[in-house]
């Protein structure tokens, strides 16, 4: 049985417990959650590893995109940005391949981690056929069945984008800017049919229900640019994902909603609410957001910015950028960046949201700087070999002090101060 189809039948499972023991609610919340479909917990009963939660009352959970390239796949490579992921704070992986040989790289990606794997299933069909529009109906379930039975935890499928949606698009910038959106359009009007991942939704519900593999609802028609942000080809695809996710739920599949994207500041609050309206609470994953498109080579501070205030008001789960965003294939330092910027907005959201013991960190660390003790700031910190080597590059280290106060220090001050206060 599925954790959803458990969790209908107030049965609590040892994923569940596991979940509540990192997290601010029990084991019986959670599955209360579960059952509502107001959380997921990402796990494979075919993968070894540790389950993760995301949903309502929830830590912020981050993700982190590895995989090769048609110009770049070293195996080694994309298993060092898996450890360095992992080792920085990422809940869960994508393993978004489309070079060298994929469904290798995704096994050796599912045995070697221990937290859950997601995939894009429509990439490897492409990859095996590059024109898409020579592709049938069956390459595409084909491609779904071979990676839910890899043992992978979550995958994108890119249901929700249907023909009714193509005319919507003319008046965008960008167009479509996701992968699996944009190949799927092509299909769809090479062969004047509908989107076969609509059209055989059911089929892919069950093969994902045999192994508790959650449905990541793909938003293929996101927006990939400030100005195609909140328009109506998003919001149309967003109501069938809505459909799509109450389908789901109703044959016990666990399901959460991929969202954009490019969003202004300002719009942000309303997206989390419309998907929060047309999707039954389900738990969101955004992309970001991003807050403004003329930042490359910092878009993991861009979409660091844009995703605490997604999920201060009520998105869940966050996909890192990393500072190669729309340049190139990111290198384990790219990643390393990536995933810390994504951990520090999750963090803020959580203090924000009032998450239990949420802020001990900050407090640890004010304590730490109050009283000048660097190796409590090193440890505590979001990246300690960067604290300290940031640190040693001035020289000074071994001081009391950093080097732009010097001896006149606040905390230094602050600590004399107290001791004769004390005498």
């Amino acid at each position: 049985m599925t954790q959803l189809e458990q969790a209908k039948k107030g049965i609590i499972t040892p994923e569940m417990r596991s979940v509540a023991e990192r997290e601010p609610l029990s084991a019986e919340e959670i599955r209360n959650d579960i059952a509502a479909g107001k959380t997921v917990i990402t796990k494979s009963g075919l993968h070894d590893c540790v389950p993760v939660g995301i949903g309502r009352g929830l830590k912020i959970k981050i993700n982190a995109n590895i995989g090769t390239s048609g110009y770049n796949n070293d195996p080694a490579m994309e298993l060092e940005k898996l450890a360095a992921s992992v080792r920085y704070g990422a809940d869960t992986v994508m393993d978004l391949s489309t070079g060298g040989d994929i469904r290798a790289m995704r096994k050796k990606i599912v045995a070697e981690s221990r937290v859950p794997v997601g995939t894009v299933p429509v990439y490897e069909a492409i990859v095996r056929c590059p024109d898409v529009a020579g592709l049938n109906e069956d390459d595409f379930l084909d491609s779904i069945r071979t990676h839910i039975e890899d043992g992978v935890d979550f995958i994108t499928v890119h249901c929700g984008v249907t023909r009714k949606c193509v005319p919507l698009l003319d008046s965008r910038i960008m167009g479509v800017v996701s992968r699996g959106g944009s190949f799927l359009i092509k299909w769809m009007l090479h062969h004047d049919r509908e989107n076969p991942l609509f059209t055989r939704y059911d089929e892919i519900l069950d093969m994902a229900r045999e192994h508790d593999v959650t449905l990541s609802l793909g938003d293929g028609l996101r927006p990939g640019c400030l100005a195609d942000a909140s328009d109506r080809a998003q919001y149309e695809e967003l109501k069938t994902l809505g459909e799509l996710a109450a389908r789901a739920r109703a044959k016990d599949v666990q399901v959460m909603i991929e969202g954009p994207g490019h969003v202004p500041l300002h719009l942000i609050k309303e997206n989390i609410e419309m998907q929060k309206k047309y999707c039954d609470g389900a738990p969101f994953y955004v992309l970001g957001p991003l807050v403004t498109d003329c930042s490359p080579g910092y878009d993991h501070l861009t979409g660091a910015i844009g995703g605490a205030l997604a999920a201060f008001y009520g998105a869940d789960f966050l996909c890192y950028l990393t500072p190669k965003e729309h340049l190139g294939l990111p290198d384990i330092q790219d990643v390393i960046d990536g995933v810390v910027a994504s951990k520090i907005a999750a963090h803020a959201a959580d203090i924000a949201r009032g998450i239990p013991g949420a802020r001990d960190r900050d407090d640890a660390m004010s304590r730490a700087r109050s009283n000048l003790d660097w190796e409590s700031m090193y440890r505590i910190s979001m990246n300690p070999e960067k604290a300290r080597a940031v640190r040693k590059e001035t020289g000074n280290d071994e001081a009391d002090v950093c080097t732009m106060c010097g001896d006149f220090c606040s905390a230094k001050i602050n600590r004399e101060c107290r001791t004769q206060y004390h005498k």
